[in-house]
């Protein structure tokens, strides 16, 4: 079955005290702004950041076009880009950090001036101000950091190669500490660049980050009013921004959505406040939640962004009635997802709505197991969707906003 066009699916599109980050020879920085070449690792949070980064460079003056994107992580890339670069790192998305760079540095066609790997300390969330901080993993933080030893072990590679290497430390979440910290960590890498020009083009970073986000739940909202329409189901992925990553996530949800099933993602979850208003108004009524955005009935460790997000989105597929299914996505060994298994499922399973965990991913795609367990959901939503559609919406408040007009 053809995948329908209502699925989000989400990608780069790069058209639109001072930090030890700058390396390699000072020829790379003095070239103009208009011909440097910036190559940025397809990893991690810049899964759910890359906007920020396209629209802060493109201010700055350097040309969209210019902008590298690593490939999406793949076993070839590591093999031929990072074998040997290796470091020790049980989180298998951080050991795959070696190859994307590898794959820029070595890329000859278009040259790269800058390797730019900012270490993001913490990221905007819609949850912020409903919880204690929006923190990023900080194995995932100090990723470029761990993985730059790989590349000047033995000698230095950016340096052979006429690249600078840049990696501050960014604060996402604390908006007002951005352009210092980006000016910091970018003053020796680009000429001329100066404290004021940063700070504006930080601005414009933030709004374009703001406004792709905007349009991802915009098209969510899209979708579920579809779904509710037509009184059909729509899967929701509960997952870290880098399991969109095909080598990472290994597009267990195109599979899925090939069986002709919208799907989701808890990063771009539509938050409009009659949304929110109609879900979450009895729990805020009963004193269990302060807001519709609150998880502290369910997670008052609220410090981390990617866990934040992961247990409100739960929260939301619990009480959204379309949403029939929900598929846990989850990497080898993650540490901070553990603790978060079974509070996830208990959640979504209460509700009736059906669970799928795929845990420990790796590099290897077991193809046979997983198109056997896609099958079986494929085959669960076919026999049950109908009524769990059923079961939310009687249970739900009165006049759904995803609806015109409620029988």
């Amino acid at each position: 079955m053809k995948a329908p066009s209502g699925s989000l699916r989400l990608r780069f599109s790069p058209a639109r005290g001072r930090t030890p980050a700058a390396i390699a020879p000072v020829h790379a920085a003095a070239k103009p702004r208009g011909e440097l070449r910036v190559g940025i690792p397809r990893v991690l949070n810049l899964w759910s950041t890359h906007q920020f980064w396209i629209g802060f460079l493109n201010a700055l003056g350097i040309d969209g076009r210019h902008i590298e994107f690593s490939s999406d992580t793949s076993e070839e890339q590591a093999r031929e880009f990072g074998k040997g670069r290796g470091t020790v790192d049980c989180c298998y998305p951080v050991k795959c950090i070696s190859g994307h760079y590898g794959e820029l540095v070595a890329n000859r066609k278009r040259k790269i001036d800058i390797l730019f790997s900012p270490m993001v300390y913490s990221l905007p969330s819609y949850l912020d101000g409903h919880v204690v901080a929006s923190l990023t993993c900080p194995r995932v933080m100090a990723a470029p950091e761990n993985i730059k030893a790989g590349f000047l072990k033995e000698k230095d590679v950016f340096a052979e190669h006429g690249i600078r290497y840049a990696a501050p430390l960014v604060s996402l979440a604390d908006a007002p500490l951005v352009p210092k910290q980006l000016y910091e960590g970018l003053r020796d890498a680009i000429a001329g660049l100066t404290f004021e020009e940063t700070k504006k083009a930080t601005r414009a970073g933030f709004d374009a980050l703001e406004a792709f986000n905007r349009a991802a739940r915009a098209r969510s909202r899209a979708i579920l009013e579809q779904c509710a329409r037509e009184s059909k189901p729509a899967l929701l992925v509960v997952a870290r921004p880098y399991h969109m990553d095909p080598g990472i996530g290994h597009e267990i949800e195109t599979d899925l959505q090939a069986y002709g099933y919208p799907v989701l993602w808890t990063q771009y979850l539509p938050t409009d406040a009659d949304l929110l208003e109609w879900m979450f108004r009895p729990d805020i009524e009963a004193g269990h939640i302060q807001s519709g955005l609150d998880i502290a009935d369910v997670w008052p460790s609220s410090y981390s962004a990617n866990t934040n997000e992961i247990l409100w989105g739960a929260k939301f597929a619990a009480r959204m009635p379309w949403i029939a299914c929900v598929v846990r996505l989850s990497s080898y060994e993650c540490g901070m997802d553990q603790p978060t298994y079974s509070p996830v499922q208990q959640i979504v399973e209460r509700s009736g709505t059906l669970f799928f965990s795929f845990q420990d991913l790796d590099s290897t795609k077991p193809a046979g197991s997983v198109k056997i367990r896609v099958e079986t959901i494929a085959h669960y939503l076919q026999k049950y969707s109908a009524q769990i559609i059923a079961k939310k919406l009687a249970a739900s408040p009165q006049l759904c906003p995803l609806i015109a007009h409620r029988e």
